[in-house]
């Protein structure tokens, strides 16, 4: 991991976690710092994945599984006609909007783990091959979980970026550091 992340209060288990989430949204923020919109959408690899693609996807799978945990429906909600679309700017979409509505589902993301009673509350997860027939999970795998889904794709981002221009995570960290 290119940051620190800081130690939380003791005992602050939620804002570890939050933290640890942050630390990765950050990975894939910096990974689009001063690069014109043309290469974040360009897809510098063998694969479709572009670094707006992967900002967009990340944001609509963490709204995803928050509406999830708060048991609403989700109003961004992918199926299997359309997920594709989750790693593709379209239309009037950017990178810069697809950052802003990150940060949006980022503040519910803090604002409701704070709330929940308990990191052993559970939700019911949806019908699926990948998940167990009446399977549930507890608020607390939710954040390891983004965790893992934010820090893949930040780590997809650090190798897009440095196919774009050569910078590396270390530099960029510098960079916005100064």
């Amino acid at each position: 991991m290119p940051t620190h992340v800081p130690a939380e209060a003791h005992g602050d288990e939620r804002g570890a976690l939050l933290s640890f989430v942050e630390a990765q949204r950050g990975g894939l923020r910096r990974a689009v710092l001063g690069l014109t919109e043309e290469q974040n959408t360009s897809r510098p690899s063998a694969g479709a994945l572009s670094l707006g693609g992967l900002i967009k996807h990340v944001a609509e799978t963490e709204l995803n599984w928050l509406r999830m945990a708060q048991q609403r429906p989700n109003e961004k909600q992918r199926d299997q006609s359309n997920w594709h679309e989750s790693f593709q700017l379209l239309g009037d979409e950017t990178t810069e909007g697809m950052l802003a509505f990150w940060a949006e589902v980022a503040v519910e993301t803090e604002e409701f783990i704070r709330k929940v009673p308990s990191l052993d509350d559970t939700f019911p997860l949806p019908p699926a091959p990948w998940f167990p027939k009446e399977g549930r999970v507890s608020m607390r795998w939710l954040m390891m979980h983004l965790v893992e889904e934010t820090a893949r794709h930040a780590g997809h981002a650090d190798i897009l970026r440095e196919s774009l221009d050569g910078k590396t995570a270390f530099e960029l960290v510098d960079l916005v550091n100064g």
